[in-house]
């Protein structure tokens, strides 16, 4: 009888992960026989459970069996319930073997290097309001200054609507797509300042009537972007009576950089006479401002410069497997060459608190980093939610069906190194090392906190597929299998799906997976979501967001 290819991520897990399709009567390993039709990345029973019983998967509680389960059985919502472990701050401290990086001791990045000495993985400069009311000023500014300094996206899909137009006005047929749709390449219009990578504009819908403290939290990341490693100045749109008030914005760069010395173009359009002298104003000096920012070059630099943000999202069953800890082995990586990394999505973070609370250096982070999470869940349970419902229909359906079995998944994107700080939003990192930042699970939250705490490069996973990027910080993709590689190659730029097949390790691919940081780094590789201008940005209104 075959032997099918399911594992055990851990030696003490009763649940198995299918890593192809297994038929009813497979023999996965003496004595453990499907007893159904387990497609792969959906998890079996490796034993049998009564209800009640709590079921394991990572070396930690993943749920607990709602019905008799046979082992063999595949597990699903319908016999498995959320569950997860107690936690209670720091118990014992655990031990950490730093990897081999002589490989890298002679390597340097070419980043642009700050007064304060951070180094940035891009050079752009960032357009932003601070309301919603400056949004179709931001629209303004988009489309003059972008389109004349050749930052606006190259566009085949406008070329197709033009070929419809001009199809219709003559009368013809455009039944037949294959005669109008524009495949070509449409070549990129060349930039006015090339050292400039991107002028990107950060438009919102807060500012004003939230609370007080969520203009606070707002001018908080803002901050965070203008003194942001990768952004050479910024322009900020201020109406003048919204909450998200100007001196918000400066107290929280102040605390941020209290020598802040990049250019900040501040234009509050209720002391102007009028939109058009405010707009005028504002072309001309963040052009002017612009022009001064492509004398900055890259130049050789530490890789300890590098801050690193772990994503996941679009996961399935396959993530925590093959992506996240390829991606885990890189942050180890960065961590011992003297470098940051920053795991943030709290609610993905369920189920393994022991674990990283043991992590943390000290007691007081550990118990930090348990209140901000308890808090963070009993805010969701308040509005009828919590943390067990934050997986997505896409993360169910491919094998992620309880919360618990998706954190414990996730986690593996930090590595196992020490936490040495825990930052609540939208605190920036300080430190070299791995810092836990308490976000939501949501993509774009996360993603969108993690550069305005400093992340100079995001590493983001996915199983399903996302589009998902940042407006100043490079996002890489990593695929948890080789079909998505293949069948989204304008989304991927790195397949860990040689875990899956056997044909290479974690370290290894975490190696290649580094190698690959430091050309993104370096501006030689470009990511496919910045090819996409894929640059999203949405802060959190601190509430109940999974």
């Amino acid at each position: 009888m075959p032997v099918a290819p399911a594992i055990r991520v851990d030696p003490a897990d009763d649940l198995l992960v299918a890593l192809t399709d297994i038929a009813r009567g497979t023999e996965i390993a003496a004595p453990l026989i499907a007893t159904e039709k387990i497609p792969a990345k959906q998890k079996l029973a490796g034993r049998d459970f009564n209800p009640g019983e709590e079921m394991t998967m990572y070396g930690v509680v993943v749920g607990t069996a709602t019905k008799p389960i046979a082992a063999g059985d595949l597990i699903h919502t319908g016999n498995i319930a959320h569950k997860s472990s107690e936690y209670s701050g720091k118990s014992i401290d655990l031990p950490w073997k730093k990897p081999d990086i002589s490989a890298w001791n002679e390597r340097t990045f070419d980043g642009f290097q700050r007064h304060d000495g951070r180094v940035g993985t891009a050079n752009h400069w960032i357009v932003v309001p601070l309301v919603f009311c400056e949004s179709r000023n931001l629209d303004m500014l988009r489309t003059s200054l972008g389109k004349a300094l050749g930052y606006s996206k190259a566009d085949p899909y406008s070329a197709l609507a033009n070929n419809l137009t001009d199809a219709y006005r003559k009368g013809t047929d455009i039944s037949d797509l294959a005669t109008l749709r524009v495949d070509a390449p449409i070549p990129a219009p060349e930039r006015i300042f090339p050292n400039v990578d991107g002028l990107k504009f950060l438009d919102h819908g807060l500012g004003c009537g939230g609370t007080r403290d969520d203009a606070r939290t707002l001018c908080g990341l803002i901050a965070g972007y203008i003194n942001h490693p990768n952004v050479a100045g910024a322009t900020v749109l201020s109406l003048g009576c919204q909450n998200a008030q100007v001196q918000l914005l400066q107290e929280e760069l102040s605390s941020r950089a209290p020598d802040f010395n990049k250019p900040l173009l501040i234009f509050e359009q209720q002391r102007y006479p009028s939109e058009r002298e405010m707009l005028n104003r504002a072309i001309t000096e963040t052009f002017t401002g612009m022009a001064k920012a492509n004398d900055i070059q890259r130049v050789a630099s530490p890789l300890s410069k590098l801050c690193i943000g772990m994503e996941c999202g679009g996961s399935d069953g396959f993530s925590g497997i093959s992506a996240n800890p390829v991606i885990g082995h890189c942050a180890d990586l960065m961590v011992t060459l003297g470098g940051s990394v920053i795991l943030s999505e709290f609610p993905e973070l369920c189920g393994v608190e022991q674990n990283l609370c043991d992590r943390c250096e000290t007691a007081e982070l550990a118990t930090r980093f348990a209140a901000l999470m308890k808090a963070y869940n009993a805010r969701a349970e308040a509005h009828g939610s919590g943390f067990k419902d934050n997986p997505s229909p896409g993360n169910i359906r491919d094998g992620l069906v309880t919360d618990a079995i998706k954190s414990a998944g996730a986690a593996r994107k930090g590595g196992i190194s020490p936490v040495i700080d825990v930052l609540d939003y939208p605190e920036p990192v300080n430190k070299p090392g791995l810092s836990l930042l308490c976000t939501p699970g949501s993509d774009v939250e996360s993603t969108t906190a993690m550069a305005g705490s400093g992340a100079n490069i995001l590493l983001f996973s996915t199983g399903l597929g996302t589009p998902t990027g940042n407006p100043v910080a490079p996002t890489l993709k990593i695929s948890s299998s080789t079909e998505l590689c293949t069948r989204l190659p304008d989304m991927i730029d790195f397949d860990a799906g040689a875990i899956i097949r056997g044909d290479a390790g974690i370290d290894e691919l975490g190696i290649q997976l580094l190698d690959l940081v430091i050309e993104t780094a370096s501006g030689r590789f470009i990511p496919n979501s910045v090819h996409l201008g894929q640059d999203d940005f949405l802060p959190w209104k601190r509430g109940v967001s999974l």
